[in-house]
């Protein structure tokens, strides 16, 4: 159910970081993932701003969305979703590294995302983001998470940060596994969801997407990887540990 809509944001000069009505903090927000709904949740969750501290300065569904967005208005922090039309997350950062390296107005990226694969929590770290969380946190913690990245802190749901910790302790890079890279971002999501024994009506929710697309990334992800049936599809995840 993803959302074409334009991106939407309010220029302006922002506010110090931090600053707010009665010295309260106060931390300026934009909004990146591909389902509407979703990015409603979150605007509903912590984007109350006299009570959270939260202002929502912009939204945005796409890449190219995102970079015009966050350009316009200059956030302090952005909520970005790993897999993402255009290009993904990474190529957020890629193209707003200028940004996240200005010095006195930089803007930091906390990755929140369905995803809690290795691969994506690395990719996105090296890129620039300051953490990543998953889509189960509260919305109290995610709060919480922000104003963190505000500050300068790195933040990572409870078992992520063992990821980045093994990826940046070795200095090898990882291998490539061309079998996966043949799938795009979203047949990687679904292709994981199904090896955990999730049903198709349950992907489709949790994705926010129809059973007739799931059904469509299966199809295209057992002919990429010459696959005959979900059950080997189960034994190839594991094996290669994306389960």
């Amino acid at each position: 159910m993803s959302d074409a809509t334009e991106a939407s944001g309010t220029a302006g000069a922002a506010e110090p970081a931090g600053a707010g009505p009665a010295g309260e903090r106060h931390v300026r927000v934009v909004l990146v993932d591909d389902h509407r709904m979703f990015r409603t949740g979150v605007q509903a969750e912590i984007g109350q701003t006299a009570e959270t501290g939260v202002e929502v300065v912009g939204e945005a569904a796409d890449v190219d969305q995102a970079v015009s967005v966050i350009t316009a208005t200059r956030p302090e922090v952005v909520l970005l979703d790993v897999h993402l039309p255009g290009g993904g997350g990474v190529e957020v950062l890629r193209r707003c590294a200028a940004l996240m390296a200005d010095a006195e107005r930089p803007v930091r990226f906390l990755a929140l995302s369905v995803s809690d694969a290795a691969e994506d929590v690395i990719g996105v770290i090296r890129g620039g983001a300051r953490g990543y969380v998953t889509k189960t946190i509260t919305g109290t913690d995610l709060v919480d998470s922000v104003f963190r990245v505000q500050e300068g802190d790195a933040v990572f749901s409870p078992r992520l940060a063992g990821f980045v910790l093994d990826a940046f302790a070795s200095t090898d890079a990882p291998p490539v596994d061309e079998d996966l890279d043949r799938l795009t971002q979203r047949e990687r999501e679904v292709l994981r969801l199904i090896a955990r024994g999730y049903a198709y009506k349950e992907i489709a929710k949790q994705l926010f997407i129809s059973v007739k697309t799931v059904e469509s990334h299966v199809s295209a992800v057992l002919r990429k990887l010459q696959l005959s049936n979900r059950h080997e599809l189960t034994r190839w995840a594991t094996a290669r540990r994306l389960v």
